[in-house]
């Protein structure tokens, strides 16, 4: 798959095929991603919990806050949910800070997630707290996202942004539209000027 059709595709999905289990070979492959991506100044500070278990995935989901600007919409019912997660970590006795590489490995995997025909949501609005508790996990790791992934059971479109209107939306018809700003409005070319 080329990089623009994976970037087209890899979409913030929010319902799934809860019932279509991601094998452990595919999420080692998808972890793999991150570890093969770039990291600030090369110190590779992020853990990644991996959770393909049903019975942990139900107490997971809890813990999450799912698409603020659909305000009518709780989350994924039962059968939509994720069936795995990917839990980023910063691991403070590497490091206190991530620099960019949150971004870049959530990036790296839910591409690699893509080509597998997966996809996924990343979800910063999490319980961290409760999470930590929920896993079991050390002090010294730090929940940063939650990395939400599953066969998609939703068609998200990329529209043209209008009017400066940049919130995503759904039709009666449960498709998830995502509005995006023009190539000629973000960027400044050098023979061109500002």
């Amino acid at each position: 798959m080329d990089v623009r059709k994976a970037l087209r595709l890899n979409r913030s999905y929010r319902r799934f095929r809860q019932e279509d289990a991601i094998p452990e070979a595919d999420l080692r492959i998808i972890a793999d991603a991150a570890r093969l991506s770039p990291s600030g100044r090369n110190i590779q500070p992020l853990k990644f919990f991996i959770s393909g278990d049903p019975g942990l995935n139900a107490r997971i989901f809890p813990t999450l806050a799912w698409a603020a600007y659909l305000t009518e919409w709780a989350g994924p019912a039962e059968g939509e949910r994720p069936s795995a997660y990917i839990v980023q970590l910063l691991d403070t006795s590497i490091a206190q800070n991530i620099l960019c590489d949150d971004g870049i490995t959530a990036q790296s995997m839910l591409l690699q997630a893509v080509e597998l025909g997966y996809g996924g949501c990343i979800i910063a609005a999490v319980k961290r707290q409760e999470l930590h508790s929920i896993l079991g996990l050390p002090e010294h790791l730090k929940i940063l996202n939650v990395i939400a992934l599953g066969k998609p059971a939703e068609t998200v479109v990329i529209e043209d942004m209008k009017d400066g209107q940049y919130k995503y939306w759904r039709t009666p018809d449960g498709i998830h539209h995502v509005p995006k700003r023009s190539l000629e409005e973000i960027t400044i070319f050098a023979n061109k000027g500002i």
